[in-house]
């Protein structure tokens, strides 16, 4: 079983803790989102409580984190939105 290659791409609040944009992972094949969430937790600390709030898609779908991923892929991790109130 040969690895996989997957770029992930980093927004807002995650990509003031990592100091990225994006990257690339290196993941045995049969990998899934969950487990690449486990891997940046343990890569950035500062992530948890970012993560735990956070919708997961994969090439533009959003996706449950039991989500295989395959070579190629890319993964991005949506975090929650700051909103205002709307004036009236």
């Amino acid at each position: 079983m040969s690895d996989i290659t997957i770029r992930i791409r980093y927004f807002a609040s995650l990509r003031e803790q990592t100091g990225k944009q994006e990257e690339t992972l290196t993941l045995p094949q049969e990998s899934n989102v969950a487990d690449v969430r486990a891997h940046l937790l343990a890569r950035y600390s500062g992530l948890q409580p970012i993560l735990e709030r956070c919708l997961y898609a994969v090439n533009r779908g959003y996706v449950p984190l039991d989500t295989l991923l395959h070579e190629g892929d890319e993964l991005v991790f949506i975090p929650p939105m700051g909103g205002g109130t709307l004036g009236t």
